[in-house]
Parts: structure tokens; sequence; C-alpha cells
């Protein structure tokens, strides 16, 4: 595990070298909010990890409901059965096995992970808006139909998912990296992914946080290029 730090933001990662996969742990002044559980070995490094920093984790946060996010859930769950567990009321749905579309979402089939064995299930359904302590929720649909990301409001760092890729080289949800194309090959909608990518843009973070890949200190120059070669990727296959 390899750990990061920016301000409040605590970036640990597993297997860096190889399939970097991040959860973050975020520091508030009533304890940490752990974003994301990794993999189902992850566990001890987490808790270790908040050990280290010297608060405890008083909540989960959830980007979304594949498997590589949600992988050590239920270890922590239960060894932290006090601390509730945030998901966005679309991706609940999916972090309890369900795969079928609402009506007036794009018919493209569900990709990547998703959990059949879980047995955690939310304590909160998170909006588009909501507050969790320092956080600010953001409706980052197209990965998944409800993924989401987080802004800290104190620090402008933006944690995203896997609605960016910073793993062989930044990219949109959904748009090919072949030196790591897990993200795109797990992405529900590309063109939803790309509308979503819009929106992070404006915020105008200070900090991107991936799923996969180093953090990225002043990203807008970098956001921008990957959001524009999505859209002409997206353009030339129309």
């Amino acid at each position: 595990m390899q750990v990061s730090r920016y301000a409040n933001v605590h970036q640990l990662s597993f297997m860096p070298r190889m399939f970097p996969v991040n959860c973050y742990l975020v520091e508030e002044e009533d304890g940490l909010t752990l974003i994301d559980a990794a993999l189902p070995y992850s566990m001890k490094g987490i808790l270790l990890a908040a050990k280290r920093i010297g608060k405890p984790i008083v909540r989960i946060v959830l980007t979304h409901a594949h498997s590589d996010h949600i992988g050590a859930l239920d270890g922590i769950k239960e060894a932290l059965p006090d601390a509730p567990v945030y998901i966005s009321a679309r991706d609940s749905r999916l972090l309890a096995g369900d795969r079928s579309l609402d009506p007036d979402e794009p018919a493209t089939p569900i990709r990547g992970g998703v959990p059949e064995k879980v047995k955690t299930r939310a304590d909160v359904l998170l909006y588009d808006g909501d507050l969790i302590g320092s956080l600010r929720a953001v409706s980052t649909s197209g990965h998944t139909p409800g993924s989401m990301a987080f802004l800290d409001t104190r620090s402008g760092a933006l944690i995203v998912g896997d609605a960016f890729q910073l793993r062989g080289g930044i990219a949109v949800s959904g748009q090919m990296r072949p030196l790591f194309p897990f993200p795109a090959l797990a992405t529900w909608n590309k063109e939803v992914a790309l509308a979503s990518a819009v929106q992070l843009l404006q915020l105008e973070p200070k900090l991107l946080a991936v799923g996969h890949g180093k953090m990225l200190h002043h990203p807008l120059q970098a956001m921008s290029r990957a959001v524009e070669q999505a859209k002409a990727n997206l353009h030339s296959q129309s």
C-alpha cells in the first residue's frame, strides 16, 4: 500500500505499480471519512492508515458500486458497525446486485464488476448537492448510472471515482487507454460520462483524485484536454 497526502485528503493506493486501486481517507473534525473500500484484502491497510493518522473512521462513502471500490466494505463495516455507509440512491440498487435500468436511462448495459454477495447496504442515500461533513456530493452518472464525485469544500480536492482515470494517461470514463483499458471497459455509457466530466471541469478543482492513478495537482488543463479528446472521439464514432 502506498500513501500520499494533499491537505486533508490521504490517498491509499493498493498494487500501485501493477493495477492501482485507490481509496481515500478525508480528515474531518469528528474523524475520518473513508471514500471507497478498494479490494477485499484492503481492510487491514485501511484500518492501519487510519490508526497512523490518529483519527477514527466515522463514515464510509462510496463513489459507485463496482467491486474494486467496495471490495473491503463488508469487512470494514463489520469492524466499524457504527460507521454509516453512504452511496447514491441510484447506485444503492447496484450495490444490491440489481443491474436493471430506469425507463429514462440509455439502454446500454451496465458493465464492470457488480457485487453479488455483498451483505452491506447503505444507511444513507445520497443525492446531488448533499453535504457529508466538508464534502459536497456531485452526481457523475456515466461510469455507472449512479456514480458520484465528492468535492472537499475546504481545499478544492475533487475525488471522482472512475469519472476520470489517470493511470495510462488522463481520460474521461469510457475513453480507452491501451496501457490501462479497464475503466473504459467497465463504463456504462460514454455520452453520459462525458456530460458528467464537463460538469466536473466547471467545478475548477485544485486537485483531481481518481480511482486509478496518482493524484493530480492543478488539474484543469489536463481535464480540459481529456474532455476535448472525448468529444472528438465520440464525434468520430457518430
